[in-house]
């Protein structure tokens, strides 16, 4: 059974930084691609960055150059570093497995101006 736990969400101010983590088991983690979403105040779930096992990003237009997706196969950690942090950013942040459709249970992020 794949459990995913995402901690690191906080309040912080616009221009601040964030890393949230996202302890995973019940895969093979090494092998396994990774996505980040969030939900913001009112609107559906979005992915921000995926990463696949090869290591491969994609980063949604508007955190492109800021957010940076990576994965610890030693640990079985998924991690996204968070610069710049903006008020739009604002949300409830998920780790998500693609292969088992698998989530977290979110870490809110919540920026201010």
């Amino acid at each position: 059974q794949v459990q995913l736990m995402e901690s690191g969400g906080d309040l912080v101010q616009t221009g601040g930084s964030l890393r949230l983590s996202c302890a995973a088991s019940g895969m093979v983690f090494s092998t396994n691609p990774m996505a980040w979403y969030r939900r913001a105040p009112g609107k559906q779930r979005v992915m921000v960055a995926s990463i696949t096992f090869t290591g491969q990003t994609y980063y949604l237009n508007s955190v492109e150059g800021r957010f940076t997706i990576s994965k610890d196969n030693a640990v079985n950690t998924l991690y996204l570093q968070m610069d710049n942090l903006k008020p739009e950013d604002t949300g409830i942040y998920y780790c998500m497995d693609p292969k088992s459709n698998s989530w977290g249970q979110g870490t809110q992020v919540t920026v201010s101006s």
